[in-house]
């Protein structure tokens, strides 16, 4: 039976990847014994590198001989691509810590659903910016713009309440600023996967069925986004010397690492397998689904975690109108692919 026949199949399938998207930051939050950059480094090294790794040499046939045998034409913009999702990665650690998960996830999905999805569109079909695909993007950003102005407001006044007004005014403006960027950034993940298409198509080539081709793609866009979380982790281990803690309650807090990094993985990977199964609007109401339940859990967790246990009524109404918006655009934003198809 072919995968489009199994649309309800495909919806729970991508619902679910939302959430284990999301959840992924929850069990660094348990960490008791290591820094952030201890935990960051093996989250990192297991998602990026060793399970992406151990995945190419089940699906791929003699790996080495296939990516040496890939033209530097086929592999530089996936590695362009995926060193700036990279340093995305890293500075979306530390806007949790800043302005926690369901503040970051909110700006960080937003901005980066929509130049993930504008940017391809002006490159291959800037015909498509005239049209109504055009007028559902414009339409997304207004939406996103009114979402994230109340979603900051209702965090900042969460912040100011939380203790020293002056300290906790700097640090949330630092926390909204890294967010944005990593935002913007963070759009470069579909920015890979996109140009990197030919080496989907090399592998497919050679004998390689497409779902497994797409991990060719991923192997080196990730990998090519470790790079950036591996230094600046390391330089951190350096500077506050925090190399010792290593030691230090090692079996749990390991775990709690390999946790964060086969929620984010498989969630990524199970998008992809749902949004296929779905069939032929996969890609766009797909999307708009993933997109949803990650902010929809993410705001949960958050919740639960007791990021806005302080926040009177008020800033909490804020807060999830504010998000309201951001699905919307989300939405807007996958339902506006079905124009294209």
């Amino acid at each position: 039976m072919q995968p489009s026949a199994h649309p309800v199949l495909g919806f729970v399938t991508v619902a679910f990847s939302g959430m284990m998207t999301a959840s992924f930051a929850a069990p660094m939050k348990l960490s008791r014994r290591w820094s952030w950059e201890n935990t960051w480094l093996v989250y990192a090294t297991l998602a990026l590198v060793l399970i992406p790794g151990a995945l190419i040499v089940w699906s791929i046939p003699h790996p080495l001989t296939f990516y040496t045998s890939l033209s530097p034409r086929q592999l530089l913009l996936p590695l362009l691509f995926g060193f700036g999702w990279g340093i995305a990665q890293v500075t979306f650690g530390l806007s949790i810590v800043r302005v926690g998960m369901a503040m970051a996830f909110a700006i960080v999905i937003g901005l980066s659903s929509l130049l993930g999805s504008a940017i391809p569109l002006a490159v291959f079909h800037p015909e498509d910016l005239l049209g109504r695909v055009g007028i559902a993007l414009f339409v997304s950003a207004i939406l996103l713009a009114v979402g994230l102005v109340l979603f900051a407001k209702a965090g900042r006044e969460r912040e100011l309440l939380s203790g020293n007004k002056s300290t906790a005014k700097q640090a949330f403006r630092l926390g909204i600023l890294l967010c944005i960027f990593t935002g913007c950034f963070g759009s470069m993940i579909n920015m890979g996967f996109v140009f990197g298409s030919g080496i989907a198509q090399q592998a497919t080539a050679n004998g390689v069925s497409p779902q497994k081709a797409t991990l060719a793609v991923w192997f080196v866009v990730l990998g090519a986004g470790y790079i950036p979380n591996l230094f600046f982790t390391l330089y951190l281990l350096k500077k506050n010397g925090t190399w010792n803690r290593f030691v230090q309650s090692s079996g749990r807090e390991m775990l709690l690492a390999l946790a964060a990094a086969v929620l984010w993985l498989f969630g990524m990977l199970g998008y992809g397998v749902g949004a296929s199964i779905m069939g032929k609007f996969g890609n766009s109401i797909g999307f708009a689904v993933c997109m949803a339940a990650l902010l929809l859990w993410s705001s949960a967790l958050g919740e639960m975690t007791g990021e806005w246990r302080a926040a009177p009524p008020s800033t909490l109404r804020c807060m999830r109108i504010g998000l309201g918006f951001i699905m919307l655009a989300v939405i807007t934003l996958g339902f506006g692919s079905l124009f294209r198809s």
